[in-house]
């Protein structure tokens, strides 16, 4: 059994998108979702274990729901919430040279953090960099001159 887990997880990696996707229609008995290529192979590897070796235990599933209302409050509407489009995920790090020097900057669930230093907005970091006044996401390639991200 486990040789032919392992086979179909590793059939994932050369398969084309559109196999992947038939797959995914087959396992889950949903449209696939428009992620990329990468989410799609974990998500099914993770798919086809689960439906060899079964899923979570029940005291597990318990205790991640007891988790998720701890940090959401148990607010339903929380959960739905998305995160900005806009927003780069926390802990994602952005890196910018300028006039030879390379600058690393860490995004935070609430702000920035730049040289252990943390800031609420991305053009106070430009602005410390630069000594001028920039739009940060400029600044940082998040968006162009007109905005678009």
């Amino acid at each position: 059994m486990t040789d032919t887990v392992l086979a179909k997880i590793a059939a994932l990696q050369i398969a084309p998108i559109k196999e992947l996707k038939q797959k995914w229609r087959d396992l889950f008995e949903t449209e696939p979702p428009l992620y990329n290529r990468r989410f799609l192979e974990h998500r099914l590897a993770y798919r086809i274990q689960e439906l060899a070796y079964g899923g979570l235990k029940p005291e597990t599933v318990k205790l991640l729901r007891k988790l998720g209302e701890e940090l959401d409050g148990g607010d339903p509407a929380v959960r739905r919430r998305r995160p900005s489009q806009d927003r780069p995920v926390a802990g994602t790090r952005l890196i910018r040279e300028w006039q030879g020097v390379e600058h690393c900057i860490t995004v935070l669930n609430d702000g920035f953090e730049y040289q252990g230093c943390p800031y609420q907005s991305l053009s106070a970091i430009a602005r410390r960099i630069t000594g001028t006044r920039w739009n940060g996401w400029v600044f940082f390639g998040l968006k162009n001159r007109k905005g678009v991200a």
